[in-house]
């Protein structure tokens, strides 16, 4: 991906460093729950999509300490890629949202080490980046770079799809799109509530090939073999590989993300048509 020299967001806030002290009271039994689940079901990608459907857990009692961020060479770098990927994003859905008389505000990008507090309760390095609705925000530990590696996704442009996939729920909330799905789901059974959850994830992935797709024609970021690196990121997140990494059947009840090949098909077919109306996923 061509990034090197390009405008870096301002939107980027550095937690690394920060450590936490909890109070007596702990991890809410509600919130405990929820991480179980989420670790049973999804293995290492989860925080992202519990954080999208659940609320502030409100029986967490923590607090961050600032210190010194991690200033390594190789987290420096990272950090200077993700500002300008997200930067990217903003001058593309701006222009899109202001095609249609709207003006866009964009996330915050928040980088962290190992936990973090959010208004969708604590998340960790261990459930992989997520967005939470609550405070319009993203939460990335840069760890998960050497996670995608491992997942078979390597890559600068793997790395730019999870963040323009994460974008993309930050514009379903900005949309209503979020707020309706948590509706339905909490009338829904739990194998309903999980299809809303795969049409929901499988519309971020298509909302980051349109932004691939209007990024490209305005400022030329694609280089040889991106695509490949992001479809093979989109594969890597599937529920039906991360099942069979964890040694369990892929049930398709128990699907929030979508299959490999489900995800893919939707990345695709943002890229290649630039529409937000070919993202109805709600509608197939």
């Amino acid at each position: 991906m061509r990034w090197r020299g390009r405008r870096q967001s301002r939107n980027v806030e550095d937690r690394r460093g920060q450590s936490f002290v909890r109070s007596k009271k702990g991890v809410g039994g509600g919130a405990m729950i929820l991480l179980v689940l989420a670790g049973l079901f999804f293995g290492e990608d989860v925080q992202k999509i519990l954080s999208l459907f659940v609320g502030n857990t409100g029986n967490q009692a923590t607090t961050q300490r600032s210190a010194r961020p991690d200033s390594s060479q190789a987290n420096d770098e990272a950090k200077q890629f993700v500002s300008v990927v997200l930067a990217e994003t903003e001058d593309t859905w701006s222009a899109i949202f202001a095609s249609v008389g709207q003006q866009y505000q964009p996330p915050k990008l928040v980088l962290y080490q190992d936990q973090v507090q959010s208004a969708c309760g604590l998340g960790s390095a261990a459930s992989g980046p997520f967005y939470c609705p609550g405070d319009y925000q993203i939460y990335i530990d840069l760890s998960f770079l050497s996670e995608l590696r491992r997942m078979g996704a390597p890559g600068d442009f793997a790395f730019a799809y999870v963040i323009a996939h994460e974008v993309g729920h930050h514009i379903q909330n900005l949309s209503g799109t979020a707020d309706q799905v948590r509706k339905m789901q909490a009338k829904a059974s739990k194998a309903q509530a999980n299809a809303l959850s795969v049409r929901m994830e499988l519309q971020a992935d298509c909302y980051a090939g349109i932004w691939i797709n209007r990024t490209e024609k305005r400022n030329a970021i694609l280089e040889a073999g991106d695509i490949q690196e992001g479809l093979a990121a989109a594969a890597a997140v599937g529920d039906d590989r991360i099942m069979q990494q964890a040694g369990m059947a892929p049930r398709r009840e128990n699907f929030t993300h979508g299959s490999s090949e489900e995800r893919m098909q939707w990345f695709q077919r943002g890229m290649q048509s630039g529409d937000i109306q070919a993202c109805q996923t709600f509608g197939q």
